[in-house]
């Protein structure tokens, strides 16, 4: 699946040849990952080494798939055991971030630095395939790691990142329970939460004037032939695919039935002659700048997408939809400390540091845009307190959203593989 900060200004509209190619490679990931998966990982038992391992979800698979009905606590190795508690910080080190574009306030760094007396280092990358290739070799020695849950597994059983002693990181309280102790990491033995975002529908009042929230069905907009030409939905086929499956009022999606699939994909191969729709992932330019006025949207984008509006047209057009009972797609970003680090105590530190109310505050409203799940940021009023404008506050991502998502998706098959 495409990253919300995997940015690029390539946009296409979609053939008919161009879709049946892309889908069919689609419900190929959807109804056989196992077998991809197994491919990308470790043929070896995921659960040696003295941990707890989680339910498998296909023999063939090399770790399990973490889903909410499935959750899962992950293996702790012989050879990859956590680091010893009360250890002190490595002195004259740097500490070395991997991490997207655009989403670390600069500023947190910094401050980091000067609290540990240390400098840090941040290296970036435009996709998790460039991520991953470069952590695989074992070349560079970055020390912190942003993955999303899907690749938490792969990351695993390859040992590329290492166990968490919780005892460094007692900020962890701070975050919302349910993502303490998530369904894709129990015991948060690997990952701390980083982000949180929705996936909805993004649009522009002065040139849509349907009351999408008032459909019985939102997601029927982006087939609205009134709409030609300014329908864009992400180019990614998990997104799209899932869209498709939302709009059919299946809220699985995970969902490996191949007639579900095939009637999402035929749904969405109507939107090439009836909308002529393009397929990007710059939904946070794309509807400021007019060239869509509907677009799937991720909510973290959205609230960018206000600081981009063409000079003399306000942000108060903007609006953005994601169910409000529930039942759709919601995704995160961690935080993990890579196994190649030199400096583990103070990666360990700075998961802590990041974790800190105040910090985390910040990063969000100075830079990224993206709420971080934290108990004192009340997300009941980031409106009222001018952090989010009013006509986007369906943005806002709260603790019960979270326990109500029904469409965790499948791993990122795109993701690139670990093993060979």
């Amino acid at each position: 699946m495409a990253h919300p900060r995997e940015r690029g200004s390539f946009r296409r509209q979609l053939s008919r040849r161009d879709f049946l190619r892309q889908s069919a490679g689609a419900a190929v990931a959807f109804s056989s990952a196992g077998a991809f998966l197994a491919a990308c990982g470790h043929a070896s038992n995921p659960n040696p080494g003295g941990g707890g391992g989680g339910p498998s979800a296909s023999a063939s698979l090399p770790f399990p798939l973490a889903r909410q009905n499935n959750p899962v606590k992950w293996p702790i190795y012989d050879d990859n055991p956590p680091i010893a508690s009360n250890l002190q910080p490595e002195k004259n080190a740097i500490l070395k971030i991997y991490n997207w574009e655009d989403y670390l306030w600069p500023k947190v760094m910094k401050d980091f630095g000067k609290k540990y007396d240390c400098k840090v280092q941040l290296s970036t990358f435009g996709g998790v395939d460039e991520a991953l290739s470069k952590i695989r070799t074992g070349q560079l020695d970055f020390d912190v790691y942003f993955p999303d849950p899907s690749l938490i597994g792969k990351l695993i059983a390859a040992k590329l990142i290492q166990p968490l002693n919780l005892d460094y990181i007692p900020n962890l309280t701070n975050v919302w329970p349910n993502l303490q102790d998530p369904f894709y990491d129990k015991g948060s033995q690997y990952t701390v939460p980083y982000v949180i975002y929705t996936t909805g529908i993004m649009w522009r009042t002065d040139h849509v004037k349907d009351d999408i929230p008032a459909m019985s069905n939102p997601y029927e907009i982006f087939w609205d032939s009134k709409y030609k030409g300014k329908i864009h939905i992400f180019d990614d086929y998990r997104e799209s695919i899932g869209m498709g499956l939302l709009k059919n009022g299946i809220t699985d999606l995970n969902t490996e039935d191949t007639a579900k699939i095939n009637l999402s994909k035929d749904d969405l191969m109507k939107t090439i002659d009836e909308v002529h729709v393009t397929l990007d992932i710059t939904d946070w330019t794309d509807l400021p700048e007019g060239r869509s006025w509907i677009h799937q949207a991720w909510s973290g984008d959205v609230v960018s997408a206000q600081y981009y509006m063409p000079k003399g047209v306000s942000a108060s057009i903007l609006r953005y939809w994601y169910p409000p009972q529930g039942g759709g797609a919601i995704g995160s970003d961690n935080i993990a400390i890579l196994k190649g680090g030199k400096n583990p105590v103070l990666a360990h530190l700075f998961l802590n540091y990041l974790l800190d109310s105040k910090v985390a505050f910040n990063n969000f409203y100075n830079l990224t845009g993206y709420q971080p799940p934290m108990n004192d940021i009340d997300t009941h009023r980031l409106v009222s307190e001018g952090v989010i404008p009013k006509n986007l506050e369906s943005t806002v991502v709260h603790p019960e959203d979270f326990d109500k998502a029904l469409a965790q998706r499948l791993p990122r098959v795109r993701g690139g593989c670990l093993s060979g």
